[in-house]
């Protein structure tokens, strides 16, 4: 019988000058907040080339145009037969492309996966509930060869890392792009600062703190949520650090989890005050009424100009607010914008429209 590599975070290896074919498994999610996996994958990795994606609610178009109405040559298929007849390679890896609340796996995807992985290829995973917690994969797997890699199943404790200090000696400077709640765009618009800071001869690497993240390839990071909260200070303190001794960028940027206050999980303070970070972007769902998962009359979306406040307690400074969209259209938009351009003597863009070059100006001001 063949023997399943179980693999645990940093002891994965992937050729990175040379993308491994992936396909995402989305289910009918591929076009709400949940995909936000797949919608990482589409707009680039550096770890996976994605080829395809598996949802029967959105067979027969492009993942890109799903996304955002870009096209990217991304077909969306129904089935996993129809998907295999019109490629012409086996991928080597299929992603569990969604993140749910709390991370489930849901289990009607169950006979899906099993047919994955036993045409040989490897399931990756992103969710709390684990891949080799399921005997039946773990037969299919040990069958067919395949790897079952739950990229958020916790490390040892032997290989953590504990705050020291450390980033006290740390000049590089650093920006969280946090945000005003969960599944706002925050990953997203770290990767457009980065790419336009590149693009204009600064450079900026990213500390990734989800699993997305890990999925598209960044270098330096870790996964929050599969850290035991002992460790995550001291596992972004780590990361940040090794990013500023490997790599010796311009700039630093560090993708935000959650909200400031969200009480399922407020992790922009702390991202804030053991990353010793002193200027952030925000992101901020304009439309949105409530905290996600949390509609209750006291947990209303807070005004931008008090999550600004509240920053500013914590020794850092807004130095730009990006609006998600979601939920309105594009001219109610454009007026929230300018309404809030008024109130406010910072950046503030509708970045998955107008890009972020309005940043650069504010950026260049934290650079030594």
């Amino acid at each position: 019988m063949m023997h399943l590599v179980w693999v645990l975070i940093g002891l994965i290896k992937m050729d990175m000058k040379m993308k491994s074919t992936a396909i995402a498994v989305t289910n009918g999610f591929l076009g709400s907040d949940y995909g936000k996996t797949t919608h990482g994958l589409i707009r680039g990795s550096e770890r996976f080339k994605l080829v395809a994606v598996i949802d029967d609610d959105y067979a027969g178009r492009d993942a890109g145009e799903v996304l955002d109405g870009n096209y990217r040559g991304i077909p969306v298929y129904g089935m996993l037969d129809q998907l295999m007849d019109s490629l012409d390679i086996i991928p080597d890896y299929a992603v569990i492309g969604i993140a749910t609340e709390g991370g489930k796996l849901p289990e009607s995807w169950l006979p899906l996966l099993i047919e994955i992985v036993s045409r040989g290829i490897s399931l990756v995973a992103g969710t709390h509930f684990l891949l080799t917690s399921y005997p039946e994969l773990v037969e299919a797997a040990q069958k067919s060869g395949a790897e079952l890699i739950d990229i958020r199943k916790p490390k040892p404790v032997q290989d953590l890392h504990f705050f020291s200090g450390k980033i006290y000696e740390i000049d590089t400077p650093r920006i969280a792009v946090l945000g005003t709640d969960c599944a706002v765009g925050k990953r997203t618009t770290c990767r457009m600062i980065m790419d336009e800071c590149r693009s204009r001869g600064i450079t900026a690497e990213m500390i990734y703190t989800g699993q997305t993240g890990w999925m598209q390839g960044y270098p330096h990071g870790f996964i929050l949520d599969a850290t035991p909260n002992d460790f995550v200070s001291g596992e972004l303190e780590r990361a940040i650090v090794e990013c500023a001794q490997e790599c010796d960028p311009d700039l630093i940027l560090v993708e935000g989890q959650s909200a400031l206050r969200n009480p399922t999980g407020p992790c922009g303070s702390e991202l804030m005050l053991s990353g010793n970070i002193k200027h952030v972007v925000l992101q901020y769902p304009v439309f949105r009424e409530y905290i996600e998962n949390v509609e209750r009359p006291e947990f209303q979306m807070p005004l931008i100009q008090d999550e600004i406040k509240l920053i500013e307690m914590y020794g850092a400074a807004a130095i730009g607010v990006c609006l998600n969209g979601a939920g309105g259209s594009r001219e109610a938009l454009i007026i929230q914008q300018e309404k809030i351009q008024k109130e406010l003597d910072i950046p503030v863009i509708r970045p998955l429209e107008e890009g972020v070059e309005a940043l650069i100006p504010e950026i260049r001001n934290v650079l030594p």
